[in-house]
């Protein structure tokens, strides 16, 4: 099986409920939200929609949305945020054609298809999934600007209270650097309860040129490739199109 599973931060139901308190505010749905106007989207299909932030914002602004996750506790979040979209439980190697005429992978999700198997597989179900000429939309991390050294040096716990949960402590470690692959582990603590639970993630950092190659390999040309608004410096934003 070449799918990309989701990692426990999303997958379980505990976690699930309290990411998107630790995720914060989203600076990069409004770029997103910018792009499907500008491209003139009137159906738009959120791959690793996860718990719905940027579906539903596009919903709130008259997009026909459908929204497709592999990890069913991140989907229980999104349902309840807005019952416009069309929330479907999957992958994104076998995504259902929906004629959309964009799609879209926000939060880094191009990065958890670590293996050119998964990436492939994803690419093909995304290509099937949009209409001939439709857009693909996605931003990943540069490698050049190395985010996991940052992410080594930052060990402080995090400690929120969360309504309706209660405190929750969040802490990170990288556990590995085999590049191109960096993996590493966030740790919860459900202080009411002292439930601990962990989660462990690996991301692919791939560079602008293999991207791009393995974009047009999979039937998309790219079209252009921008700088993310909310992290300069730091993230290549693709907009590609379906040549066939």
């Amino acid at each position: 099986m070449v799918a990309a599973m989701a990692d426990d931060i999303f997958a379980h139901p505990r976690l699930a409920e309290v990411y998107d308190a630790f995720d914060g505010l989203r600076d990069d749905l409004a770029a997103y939200l910018a792009i499907a106007a500008e491209l003139g989207a009137t159906r738009v299909l959120d791959v690793g929609c996860g718990t719905g932030s940027l579906a539903a914002l596009l919903a709130d602004h008259g997009y026909t949305v459908v929204g497709i996750d592999p990890a069913e506790a991140s989907l229980a979040v999104a349902r309840r945020k807005d019952p416009r979209v069309d929330w479907r439980h999957g992958d994104a190697a076998t995504l259902p054609h929906v004629d959309a005429d964009l799609a879209v992978m926000t939060g880094n999700v191009a990065q958890v298809f670590v293996s050119d198997e998964q990436w492939s597989a994803a690419l093909r179900g995304i290509h099937a999934a949009l209409r001939p000429g439709g857009r693909l939309v996605f931003e990943t991390r540069r490698p050049g600007d190395r985010a996991w050294v940052g992410w080594a040096a930052d060990t402080a716990s995090r400690s929120m209270q969360i309504p309706g949960i209660g405190e929750v402590a969040q802490r990170r470690e990288v556990t590995e650097v085999r590049l191109p692959l960096v993996s590493f582990r966030y740790t919860y603590k459900f202080v009411d309860d002292g439930v601990e639970l962990g989660s462990d993630s690996t991301l692919r950092f791939r560079d602008r040129a293999e991207v791009e190659a393995d974009l047009a390999a999979h039937g998309f040309r790219v079209l252009d490739v921008r700088d993310a608004p909310d992290r300069p410096g730091r993230e290549y934003v693709f907009l590609a199109e379906r040549t066939d």
